[in-house]
């Protein structure tokens, strides 16, 4: 058999030869293997792994081709960034004998001196991102220069972001959504901040995303977990059951977002800054309207005291500056304690914190003696999977969930094998 091979560049070599099929299949187990159909040639990383699985999928009869890969392997005092890349890297061009990798990642604040994150954050602020996104992004940055040993950003590309990315999925195991939230962070500094489009980062070694059902309780395991809370806690997660809200679009709700007379909720600034309207169930209206009168109470006790002033936009609050003192911008759950505006120094009330409903919502599961991983969002999941057993259509839980894709509320489809009119398995007819 002839074999015949090649140079491509500094990283990668080539191999052509007739074919046979168990040579091939052997070169498929290869790690990051290329076939060129234009070429027919395959492609290979210059490293010791491959080259030690090329030496067991040709034999000891092609010799002179190991000899070639030899003298084209590149030395370990070489680092990945004296080599010139060709345009698409592969993960194993900055793992395989790398000798200097990736350092650990280290906990630690963003550098908010730094005229990088300066710059950084005033763009996610200019394009209106959530404070809680300005937040990941700015440590996804932080981690990123960390990682490359404070390497000047302007010298810094796809092939970083690629081994970056990489590392995280191999070394620190983050899931696919982790890795996703990383990516959009460093190509969102690249494109805007250093004016770098960095285009194809090359093929990332990708955290496999797992494809699971919801967690949903049945109606009796609702009403279990809703009589093991009280108070307003009772009445958010009756919410969050009774209108597919999450867990922040309930607990930022304002006065003024309640229309008793339409029995509608308005959901403003939802996932994706997208409004959208939801039912109010008439059985939590009542409770509703008299949790506002002690809320209100509040209120007056605190413009009394020459508080009572809430975040609202801040275009809002230049323009209309006694708007977060008025009824209608209060939050419907506000915090026990008055709370320091670090920004302003004013004192008012914010929302609750959600870390208190989920303490009390996973309290109230154990409590019920339920065996499911169920929280905050499960109420919302449940919403969705009660509809669509009721015989709602999918387009209308789509709406009142607010997904833009019928494909992402497809998920809770898994309702057409339970409850009466479900599929019958077989088994029960014998």
């Amino acid at each position: 058999m002839k074999v015949s091979m090649s140079d491509e560049g500094n990283l990668w070599f080539a191999i052509s030869m007739e074919y046979d099929k168990g040579i091939v299949a052997a070169f498929k187990r290869i790690p990051w293997h290329r076939w060129d159909p234009d070429r027919k040639l395959w492609l290979f990383p210059k490293t010791k792994v491959s080259l030690d699985l090329m030496r067991t999928a040709l034999g000891d009869s092609e010799q002179h081709i190991f000899s070639q890969i030899d003298a084209l392997m590149p030395t370990k005092d070489k680092s990945p960034a004296s080599i010139q890349a060709p345009v698409k890297l592969g993960p194993a061009d900055f793992f395989e004998d790398d000798s200097q990798p990736l350092e650990p990642y280290k906990p630690a604040a963003p550098d908010q001196s730094s005229p990088f994150m300066r710059r950084y954050l005033t763009a996610l602020s200019a394009r209106h991102y959530s404070d809680r996104t300005k937040e990941s992004y700015s440590k996804w940055l932080s981690r990123f220069i960390a990682a490359n040993k404070g390497k000047n950003p302007a010298t810094m590309g796809g092939a970083d972001i690629n081994a970056f990315l990489s590392h995280l999925a191999t070394c620190e195991n983050v899931s696919a959504s982790t890795q996703n939230q990383a990516l959009a962070a460093l190509l969102f500094f690249f494109r805007n901040i250093m004016n770098n489009p960095v285009g194809d980062v090359g093929e990332v070694i990708r955290a496999k995303k797992p494809k699971r059902l919801p967690v949903v309780m049945s109606r009796q395991e609702v009403r279990a977990v809703l009589s093991a809370l009280s108070n307003d806690k009772w009445l958010i997660a009756s919410l969050m059951y009774g209108t597919g809200l999450r867990l922040m679009e309930c607990l930022e709700l304002r006065v003024q977002d309640i229309d008793f007379s339409q029995n509608e909720i308005v959901v403003r600034n939802g996932k994706g800054g997208k409004d959208r309207r939801t039912m109010l169930p008439g059985t939590l209206k009542t409770s509703l309207q008299e949790h506002l009168i002690t809320v209100k109470a509040i209120h007056n006790k605190d413009l009394a005291e020459g508080f009572g002033r809430v975040p609202v936009p801040e275009a809002l609050g230049k323009k209309y500056p006694n708007a977060a003192s008025e009824w209608a911008w209060q939050w419907i759950f506000p915090q026990e304690r008055r709370w320091k505006d670090p920004r302003t120094g004013n004192q008012g009330r914010h929302h609750m914190d959600p870390s208190i409903l989920q303490t009390a919502v996973h309290e109230a599961v154990l409590k019920s003696g339920i065996a499911k991983r169920a929280s905050c969002h499960t109420f919302r999941h449940s919403f969705a999977t009660h509809l669509l057993e009721n015989g709602y259509d999918i387009r209308t839980v789509q709406e009142l969930l607010g997904h833009s894709d019928v494909k992402t509320t497809m998920i809770y489809t898994h309702v057409l094998n339970r409850g009466p009119n479900g599929v019958r398995s077989p088994a029960d007819g014998l």
